[in-house]
């Protein structure tokens, strides 16, 4: 089994403050693919399944790139919600420069002194994070692959009645159901999706991809219905993507935080994914 080396990087994020990750690669220094995954809505790269998958695509030869977002609130020790301030006022548009931040970097070969620019690029991303993965991927062209757990098909996830209070109240209790915390979001969010209606939609950039796309939904996702993934699809070319639903699979496929063990969705789900990566990468 390949040796993997862990090495973390710092860049600026959206919002001005640090943008902290880690690439995960196998050791022997030759060029290689690389993918980027992205944590979703009150996710974290340190969450759950994040580092497995990662420590998965690195002994499988791609490179693999975990990072949380500039507003995803989690602080330096990569697992508290130390900087609320950050997380009350994330943006999709803030993802998105994040995501192009770390894509940027690698690509130039900047990222981190030990790791190579790659032979190609991917991205993966997980409910949220696989809304900026949709968009981002039909912006690059130079994404040779993409792969969507459980992807939003609209940033837009609250009802009129719950969006009403939030503006006029000024944010929104976020309540993370780990930990019992109560992070308010502000109206950065609203204003975002206002004023970047017309770029902010997953299922129009969905129409727009021309990389390999595998779409990884499970049977009973209580956070995203399977509609939305099935949406998702009807909207890309039947050349390039493929879509597959794992048979009792959860929102995360039975992965918890901290990390519980394996599960045969997780497993499912993490083969198919690797399976994509290196048919369309390697």
């Amino acid at each position: 089994m390949a040796t993997v080396t862990t090495i973390p990087f710092a860049l600026t994020g959206a919002d001005g403050a640090p943008l902290r990750g880690e690439v995960r690669t196998a050791a022997g220094g030759r060029d290689r693919p690389a993918v980027v995954i992205c944590h979703g809505f009150k996710g974290f790269k340190n969450w759950g399944f994040f580092p497995h998958l990662a420590l998965r695509l690195a002994r499988s030869g791609i490179t693999a790139i975990t990072f949380n977002f500039s507003g995803s609130g989690v602080g330096p020790d990569g697992e508290s919600f130390s900087e609320p301030e950050r997380f009350s006022r994330s943006t999709p548009t803030g993802d998105l420069q994040d995501l192009a931040t770390v894509w940027d970097a690698l690509a130039e070969g900047a990222l981190a002194a030990a790791v190579a620019r790659p032979t190609k690029l991917g991205v993966f991303g997980h409910s949220r994070g696989g809304a900026a993965a949709i968009i981002h991927a039909a912006r690059h062209s130079n994404c040779g692959a993409i792969v969507t757990w459980a992807a939003i098909s609209s940033y837009a996830r609250w009802g009129s009645r719950t969006v009403a209070k939030w503006r006029e109240s000024g944010s929104l209790d976020i309540v993370n159901a780990r930990t019992g915390e109560v992070l308010p979001l502000r109206l950065d969010y609203l204003e975002d999706l206002e004023r970047n209606e017309h770029v902010l939609d997953p299922a129009t950039a969905a129409g727009q991809i021309s990389a390999p796309w595998l779409l990884v939904q499970g049977s009973v996702d209580e956070a995203v219905p399977v509609r939305e993934s099935k949406l998702l699809f009807a909207h890309v070319s039947k050349d390039v993507a493929r879509l597959e639903i794992v048979e009792a699979g959860s929102h995360t496929m039975g992965a918890r935080h901290p990390w519980g063990g394996w599960t045969p969705q997780l497993e499912r789900a993490v083969d198919l994914t690797l399976e994509w990566f290196v048919r369309h990468l390697l």
